[in-house]
């Protein structure tokens, strides 16, 4: 190492290179700087997520951690147990570099205080939102025992229409209550339905994760939230409207919920693209592709419902979640009409 101004080695003439050393200027051999870097500069150890390995922990006295169940783009899934009741329970805990967000945080609590008021057997409810001594934000859930449409869609393969409807009216029941409270949900996918069995020996479709849900009313609170332009929402079951950022409604979850059908039914998507962008584009230019292309055997009068809920104009879809349902019951042979209508209400 050369102290003072040196800028080239004087025994062999080699170029030296500047390094901090005790606050001083040093130099060095070019040679020599992988070894002296790593002196100087410590090596910075990446930031633990608490949020991440809370397996075994106990929330507020109260919620033990079983384990985790998944995660999303700003929370982790577990499922718990509360030590009072012994119940089985679901939290969603906000990741901490997110609960520092002013706006994710907004975001959560509102969350909560919309999924608290929708108490409907096709909606999962929030119970209670919490936050912890280390400052970890969370929100409590009924822990649902079933499967995911996703996953259902992935191992079954397209659906038998009687089936599918089936789904599909205990969804749009949900969302019907819903959108009456004035809330959309805004970012419906296969993901976000839990496929649930009853006493019964059936199953029931459970719209689960209003983490994206708007409501239907202006607010100046909610106005910051989207006052950056950034879309929410999954762009591959995303209303034209939404994809533009434009204003949206009821209407916008038919769209999302119509796109969710088609692929329940083909195992595709009704618009076509390579990436997610391209389908977007796809969406705002074209009409979707017709769904007796990949299913000849598909009934017609159904194919008509499902494209009428993918109208590019929210004013050529169906006004309520309630009057898609009652078209796909009247669309549909095989299904009990008299329950299905009963579920809507």
């Amino acid at each position: 190492m050369y102290e003072g101004e040196a800028r080239f080695c004087p025994k062999d003439g080699s170029p030296l290179v500047d390094v901090g050393s005790s606050g001083k200027a040093a130099a060095v051999h070019r040679s020599e700087q992988r070894t002296v870097a790593r002196e100087v500069v410590p090596r910075k150890q990446p930031p633990i997520d608490k949020a991440a390995s809370l397996t075994g922990h106990i929330l507020d006295h109260r919620y033990k951690i079983e384990r985790r169940l998944g995660e999303g783009g700003m929370a982790y899934v577990y499922e718990a147990t509360d030590l009072h009741t012994g119940s089985s329970l679901a939290i969603k805990v906000l990741s901490p570099k997110l609960s520092r967000d002013h706006n994710s945080v907004e975001r959560l609590r509102r969350e909560a205080g919309l999924a608290m008021r929708l108490d409907h057997p096709n909606v999962c409810r929030i119970l209670r939102l919490g936050e912890t001594e280390e400052d970890l934000i969370y929100l409590v859930m009924p822990y649902l025992k079933g499967e995911l449409l996703a996953d259902r869609e992935t191992t079954t393969g397209p659906m038998d229409p009687e089936v599918g409807v089936e789904y599909l009216v205990q969804m749009c029941a949900g969302l019907d209550f819903a959108h009456r409270q004035n809330i959309i949900h805004r970012d419906l996918k296969p993901e976000n339905v839990m496929l649930v069995p009853t006493e019964q020996g059936g199953e029931t479709a459970v719209v689960m994760d209003f983490g994206l849900a708007k409501q239907n009313r202006a607010d100046p609170s909610m106005a910051k939230l989207t006052a950056t332009g950034i879309i929410l929402g999954t762009p591959e079951f995303m209303s034209p409207e939404q994809i533009r950022g434009k204003a949206i409604d009821a209407r916008s979850d038919i769209y999302g919920l119509g796109v969710m059908a088609f692929e329940m039914f083909t195992a595709r998507l009704p618009f076509e693209g390579r990436t997610p962008q391209e389908m977007m584009i796809a969406r705002l230019r074209g009409k979707p592709t017709p769904l007796r292309r990949y299913r000849r055997d598909f009934p017609a009068k159904l194919e008509a419902v499902l494209m009428r809920s993918l109208a590019s104009d929210p004013d050529d879809r169906y006004g309520t979640a309630r009057e898609f349902g009652v078209a796909l019951i009247e669309a549909t042979e095989g299904v009990d009409t008299a329950r299905l209508r009963q579920l809507l209400g």
